[in-house]
């Protein structure tokens, strides 16, 4: 959610700061503030409410100078979205400086013990408590390091002094003290006015990740804000704190044991992170999943069938109930994973929102598989529901596309989707890219148990090495769903609705356009529109039926003509080449019909959801949306 950013070394650290917030907008956010240690010994603190332009705009001419500093961009939790509450945040002196990504669940009674000692506040945020509290121990450890008495609402610190041997384990100390009295989660970032080279980082349960530079480090949220200074990146662990210099970093953790890590390389550039001479990178994305999927497969499959060395991490034989665990999109996904599990491996699947899991009771032992899925690996509820299944006795199984992510440092085995950085807010080449795997995951184990016989199997994997192409042709249907989106985009609602492996399809479909167009839509099962949806129909609201070719179909024609029993007008989405009596039917009943490539009906969700993607990119663009940054929208959900 939040960005962050932080850089220490020999540059001027606003442009770097500003340039990796740009790069983390996708994240979602509401407000953006930098920290700048200047010359002269003062933390210049500039932040503003609305998008980051708003604060490049007001610094125009008046930027602070200074070569350590820390970047910010908030989604508001505690307090609302104003220039007050903007990070970044300082203790009473003004010798602090805090960002903060995460939830501290005990501010409230850690502010009234602080107040109680003569610290004065002035936001509403959670975070602020960070900053009193570094202030505090640092007051523990050195009475006469405070540059500035508590509650001057104006704070002029003298010159920087000359940095004293220790004032650097000092700082690190304090924060560790500090973060010992935090229940919650954070990333966070600090900055000592008395520290002139001294960048802190520290996580627990919010991304953070250290870049690695020559004569110059930084910290950050995500990768992308460091892929124009450095692919070297290191990682923090939960419970860890990093202390970075322009020519060293060290980790410890709370205790202060010093850990040694080795950093990895980054194989992406900047350029696969940027919009490649598209309007928006959720078109990008779209246009990208042909080959997305295609790398994906890659070396996972061939004429034989599928090839997870990932699972070999796994005692798959012991397995004999399997949950699939994530939110958003992913879940979704995982819908379409447990038909494929249930029908190939023949293992009992259920697909649970990770958020009720994670607070529920479930039954769990040791011969439950957990496959969570999620694109940031960094998905708060995802993560808890991995560490309650774990608990228990499961295995577990990643499904992510970020490598080093949380989720693939606690997981029993990963498999990564290799599609490369997405960084519009909402799924699209993620999405597609889970369904696929979760069905190469399926088609591997059911080659190891024997459930599927070869020629099954030879097909099912001819089919998916098939797959980017159908997804490719499916492109071919962007100028019909722009002008589809000339006739929907004043509609007040819009429902999908479909069976089996449509079902999923109808909940990607309706959660792609109201999160970027801020339309109504519910996707149903087809079968329940009987069950109370179909009150709310009348020619107004148009019905978007998922009737690509399956063993269903004739069910789904059924349920658009009681949609049109009821004057709503339906659009099909349906199989290009299918003779069928149910497929003419839809023809001659539908207002408007998509016909997609002919793919098996279990990769069909895999090609429908292009034309809906593009549907919903066009609806929005038509009632002006951000469609990159949707309001209140974040592309990591790293809090509850």
């Amino acid at each position: 959610m939040c960005g962050i950013v932080g850089y220490t070394g020999p540059r001027d650290a606003t442009p770097i700061l500003l340039d990796g917030l740009r790069r983390l907008e996708y994240r979602g956010y509401d407000s953006a503030g930098i920290a700048i240690l200047q010359a002269d010994g003062i933390i210049a603190i500039r932040k503003n409410e609305g998008k980051l332009q708003k604060l490049v705009d007001n610094l125009n001419g008046s930027a602070p100078r200074g070569t350590l500093g820390l970047g910010h961009t908030r989604w508001a939790t505690h307090g609302a979205p104003n220039d007050t509450n903007a990070h970044p945040h300082t203790d009473c002196a003004g010798r602090i400086a805090v960002v903060h990504n995460g939830i501290i669940e005990n501010y409230a009674e850690l502010r009234e013990d602080l107040r109680a000692q003569g610290h004065k506040f002035a936001t509403e945020t959670d975070t602020e408590v960070l900053a009193h509290l570094i202030e505090e121990e640092l007051q523990a450890l050195s009475p006469q390091g405070r540059g500035q008495v508590r509650g001057d609402t104006n704070p002029h610190p003298s010159p920087l002094p000359q940095r004293e041997k220790g004032q650097a384990l000092a700082l690190t100390s304090a924060v560790q003290r500090a973060l010992k009295k935090v229940r919650g989660t954070y990333g966070i970032g600090v900055i000592d006015l008395q520290n002139p080279e001294l960048l802190i980082g520290a996580r627990h349960f919010s991304p953070l990740i250290v870049g690695i530079g020559d004569g110059e480090n930084f910290i950050a949220s995500d990768i992308p804000a460091l892929l124009p200074h450095t692919k070297r990146v290191l990682l923090i662990e939960d419970g860890e704190i990093a202390a970075l210099t322009r020519e060293a970093v060290h980790l410890y953790t709370l205790d202060g044991v010093e850990v040694e890590r080795e950093p990895f390389e980054v194989n992406w550039d900047v350029q696969a992170a940027e919009k490649g001479g598209y309007p928006h990178f959720f078109l990008k994305e779209i246009h990208e999943q042909p080959a997305a999927l295609a790398n994906a497969l890659r070396g996972r499959v061939d004429e034989r069938g599928a090839h997870l060395d990932e699972l070999d991490a796994l005692d798959l034989a012991r397995v004999n109930r399997v949950l699939l665990l994530a939110c958003g999109s992913s879940f979704n996904a995982g819908l379409i994973g447990k038909r494929v599990i249930e029908e190939w491996v023949r293992v009992p699947a259920e697909a649970i929102i990770a958020s009720e899991f994670r607070y529920a009771s479930p039954v769990i032992d040791d011969r439950t598989l957990a496959i969570l899925i999620t694109q940031s690996g960094e998905t708060a509820d995802t993560l808890a529901s991995m560490r309650l299944a774990k608990s228990a006795g499961a295995q577990t199984l990643a499904l992510t596309n970020t490598i080093g992510s949380s989720i693939t440092r606690g997981a029993t085995a990963v498999v990564n989707l290799h599609v490369g950085p997405e960084i519009g807010v909402v799924a699209s080449k993620t999405f597609s890219a889970q369904a696929l795997l979760l069905e190469l995951i399926a088609l591997d184990w059911a080659q190891r148990r024997g459930t599927l016989d070869a020629a099954r199997v030879a097909e099912i994997a001819r089919q998916m090495a098939e797959l980017p192409d159908r997804v490719e042709a499916a492109m071919g249907l962007d100028h019909q769903m722009r002008a589809l989106a000339e006739k929907i985009w004043t509609r007040r609602s819009i429902f999908f609705f479909g069976r089996g492996f449509g079902y999923p399809t109808a909940l990607e479909g309706a959660l792609k356009l109201k999160e970027i167009s801020y339309l109504h839509a519910e996707g149903y099962p087809a079968g329940e529109l009987k069950h109370g949806p179909i009150a709310m129909l009348d020619p107004e609201i148009p019905v978007i039926a998922i009737a690509t070719h399956s063993a269903a179909l004739d069910k789904v024609v059924s349920n658009i003509q009681e949609v049109r029993a009821r004057s709503a007008p339906v659009i099909a989405l349906t199989t290009e080449g299918d003779a069928s009596t149910g497929a003419q039917h839809i023809a001659q009943l539908a207002q408007d019909v998509i016909y997609l490539p002919r793919v098996a009906e279990e990769f069909a969700p895999v090609v429908a959801v292009v034309p809906l993607q593009l549907l919903a990119y066009y609806v929005a663009l038509k009632r002006g949306c951000d469609v990159d940054q949707p309001r209140n929208l974040a592309k990591s959900v790293t809090v509850e």
